[in-house]
């Protein structure tokens, strides 16, 4: 009894307290400039998590060169806590995880990379595991202890909860335990997370519905409700939102599924080269161990990753549609643009951007490159037209 009034005591304190300390957000300034990049467990290994399986993708990241060309975090997604102590501690499997958390993150940042968690909004997790809810600062002390330094955060079994409020609350958890921290808004988009999340310190935000690894379509989840999403479906949710993202705060169209089987090498390189023209966050979810060498190529391309992570920060947009074919453009910093000729249709067509599109004047020369094949294609006036295979893309960079 003593102890549960001292435990008592001391939450009060901290219920007290803490506010105050979170109105200075300093801690988490300057977090995400560009979009982040990293690996994360869930589309590829659901529950089925483990010390010894994110070790093994840690050494993975390094050894394929996905660290040199950019991915910093290895996250571990949902199943990983089991059930709170009696004082409300958060509890880590320890079958899966027998030295706990704090030395699997001690691992991951040994070899340079950044570690990364998950919970949620709610009073559980979408598996069914303890959430975050009235536990939001006891939770950021914890994470903090550990070495977190991204937390994906969810939106299951939040029945009545105010989104804005639930997220502004995390955030300010976080940033009172003094430690920078990449707040991920998994919201789903329900809300309209792009009206408030730059606002409440998200610094990226779902737009939409779960990610599938297919290439369109919206479908019903089997067990009733909305929805699950192939690539293309999730594509046409981000028309209309660039204006949201910029350095810090970001659209997150869901994870990247390149690798996990459900698509062919063309198509994922679509995906993959859509995502960075949405500067989207790039976060890998395959096997890392066992992913082929043409997979690997999509996802260290350092060309298409740059136009992801360009320092200006813009978000590219649909410029032009014509039933399957489109453009996409986006501006990069020193004044060039990525620009995206995409072909959702059965056979191939002749795709064509013009200057005006991209906003340079008709009568500019400019040349253009292949960041596929890392070749200049040579120097052009006023538009650029090639041929695209079916479910594919040419991407480019057309520089004055």
């Amino acid at each position: 009894m003593k102890r549960s009034c001292f435990v008592l005591i001391v939450t009060l304190g901290l219920l007290v307290t803490l506010p105050a300390w979170a109105e200075d957000n300093s801690v988490s300034e300057g977090l995400a400039a560009t979009p982040p990049m990293g690996w994360n467990t869930w589309n590829k290994f659901h529950c089925n998590v483990s010390d010894e399986l994110v070790r093994a993708m840690t050494d993975a990241l390094v050894k394929s060169g996905m660290k040199d060309a950019g991915y910093q975090y290895v996250v571990i997604d949902d199943c990983w806590q089991v059930s709170r102590d009696q004082t409300g501690q958060i509890v880590v499997d320890p079958n899966r995880f027998p030295s706990g958390m704090k030395p699997l993150a001690d691992y991951v940042h040994s070899v340079g990379l950044k570690f990364g968690i998950y919970s949620d909004a709610g009073a559980k997790t979408c598996a069914g595991r303890p959430g975050g809810l009235g536990h939001e600062y006891q939770d950021a002390l914890t994470y903090a202890s550990w070495g977190v330094d991204y937390l994906k955060y969810d939106w299951c079994h939040t029945t009545t909860q105010d989104a804005r409020a639930s997220y502004a609350n995390i955030r300010a958890a976080l940033d009172a335990t003094g430690r920078p921290i990449v707040l991920s808004i998994c919201e789903w988009g329900k809300a309209k997370p792009w009206l408030w999340g730059k606002e409440v310190g998200g610094n990226l935000w779902r737009t939409t519905d779960d990610i599938q690894d297919r290439w369109g379509g919206k479908e019903k989840w089997p067990h009733g409700g909305c929805c699950s999403n192939g690539m293309t479906a999730i594509l046409d949710e981000q028309v209309g939102l660039e204006s949201y993202a910029g350095p810090g705060h970001w659209n997150d169209p869901d994870m990247l599924e390149v690798g996990n089987g459900g698509m062919s090498t063309t198509e994922y390189r679509a995906h993959f080269s859509l995502w960075a023209v949405l500067a989207a966050p790039l976060i890998a979810g395959n096997d890392l161990r066992s992913m082929t060498s043409e997979i690997r190529d999509i996802l260290t391309n350092k060309e298409v990753i740059a136009i992801d992570q360009d320092p200006l920060g813009r978000e590219g947009r649909r410029v032009w549609k014509q039933g399957d074919l489109e453009v996409w453009n986006k501006e990069i910093q020193d004044g060039s643009r990525a620009v995206v000729l995409f072909n959702r249709g059965s056979s191939a067509e002749q795709v064509t951007v013009a200057w005006e599109q991209i906003g340079y004047p008709g009568h500019l020369a400019a040349v253009v490159r292949d960041l596929w094949t890392h070749k200049d294609l040579g120097k052009f006036v006023g538009k650029f037209s090639s041929p695209v295979e079916s479910h594919a893309v040419l991407m480019l960079r057309i520089s004055p």
